[in-house]
């Protein structure tokens, strides 16, 4: 079986849960509890936020730990809109752009029914790109936050995200990325990108579930939105999942170390499958932008198909990819993202995406490009004999 749902989810790498099992087993302390076993947990949560915080060119007391990619988007597009609101009622507007994620877009959609907020949508081109015009185009001195990802999990299209965080900033606005899916392919430092907020999800990288971050930086009000204990600084309440941290910290530390090296080889690998199944697919529409897109995604839609056929047809030879979002797996809709770039529905109904982590081989590729020219046209034979 080859595996090319990596935007989905990816294997633990080995040396993560090596670093992990220590605090799995014997180091098994609450970090709050004030004996030893204790003390060595929050002494293993403490160097897991350095290395962190080391990733991500940040103070380590920006480092939020949550419980993944989801959390962390909420805590970021309603902790921050709502510390703004409360410190100027005026401030009732957020900003998201047409391609987010469920959890960003849901979490606005929140404030907007239950705290008067007003949501902006920000357009996208026909690559799925957010231009500076267009982000310009809907800032408002109400607004009080921007939330824009930094690649997109279905088409893999890459933001430029510090042009866009730097015109928020000029306005004093609180500029947030979902990072979810850039993580381990793009650089984080988030120094250069500009940003105020940034969401990381561990099991896109060689983590497990269950863990992930907000990195919010120091001078942002953020209001919480689980009460409890008051951990992670009094911003997320809960018993901290110390392996987890731990986890995480190793995989983004092991991800920015290759990071160079890898994402040219993949990207390589990508366009050389991109090429084959352009070539041999007829009428295969390539999505998302042609260059600027993650080395790790090839997203298409196939005309006179069903996208739903042609994975189960693809898994039939031996591959596994999806049909977009896992997130919105079991939907009938067309994907909101190839929409919004202005792909007619009954087009973006045919869309599959090929995702990869930086274990893939050519040969994995070379394979996966033929499986899914035979799988397309058993799927458009089939349609055609059933239209006779």
């Amino acid at each position: 079986m080859i595996f090319l749902d990596a935007a989905a989810t990816t294997p633990v790498r080995r040396e993560v849960l090596d670093a992990m099992w220590p605090y799995l087993t014997g180091g098994f302390g609450n970090p709050s509890s004030h004996h030893t076993l204790g003390e060595a947990a929050a002494a293993a949560l403490a160097q897991a936020r350095r290395a962190v915080a080391d990733v991500l060119g940040c103070r380590q007391g920006d480092v939020v730990f949550t419980s993944g990619g989801t959390e962390a988007d909420n805590l970021a597009v309603k902790g921050i809109a709502l510390a703004r609101q409360a410190a100027n009622p005026l401030l009732d507007r957020v900003v998201i752009s047409a391609v987010e994620h469920p959890a960003v877009e849901e979490s606005a959609r929140y404030l907007e029914r239950f705290h008067g907020f007003t949501v902006d949508v920000v357009p996208v081109d026909s690559t799925g790109r957010v231009t500076p015009e267009a982000l310009a185009g809907v800032l408002r001195p109400e607004t009080a936050l921007v939330s824009i990802m930094y690649a997109n999990n279905e088409v893999g299209t890459i933001q430029p995200i510090a042009g866009l965080a730097e015109l928020a900033r000029a306005q004093g606005i609180p500029f947030h990325t979902d990072a979810v899916q850039a993580a381990g392919w793009l650089p984080l430092d988030t120094r250069p990108l500009g940003v105020d907020a940034m969401s990381i999800s561990g099991h896109k990288l060689g983590a497990p579930k269950g863990c992930g971050l907000l990195f919010v930086r120091s001078r942002t009000r953020l209001e919480p939105v689980i009460h409890g204990g008051g951990q992670e600084r009094g911003r997320r309440s809960g018993t901290e999942n110390v392996a987890g941290a731990v986890g995480l910290a190793t995989a983004l530390t092991l991800a920015r170390d290759r990071q160079a090296g890898e994402q040219a080889r993949v990207a390589a690998l990508r366009d050389r499958f991109i090429a084959a199944v352009l070539a041999g697919v007829p009428d295969a529409v390539l999505t998302g932008h042609p260059s600027e897109r993650l080395p790790s995604v090839a997203s298409f839609c196939f005309p006179g198909t069903s996208g739903e056929s042609v994975l189960l047809e693809v898994e039939r030879r031996g591959v596994v990819c999806s049909s977009g979002s896992a997130c919105a797996a079991g939907s009938d809709a067309p994907s909101p993202v190839l929409t919004a770039m202005g792909i007619p529905a009954e087009v973006a109904q045919t869309a599959v995406r090929f995702s990869f982590d930086a274990a893939v081989t050519q040969e994995d590729l070379d394979a996966a490009a033929a499986a899914v020219q035979a799988a397309v046209a058993g799927v458009r034979n089939l349609g055609a004999g059933q239209g006779r």
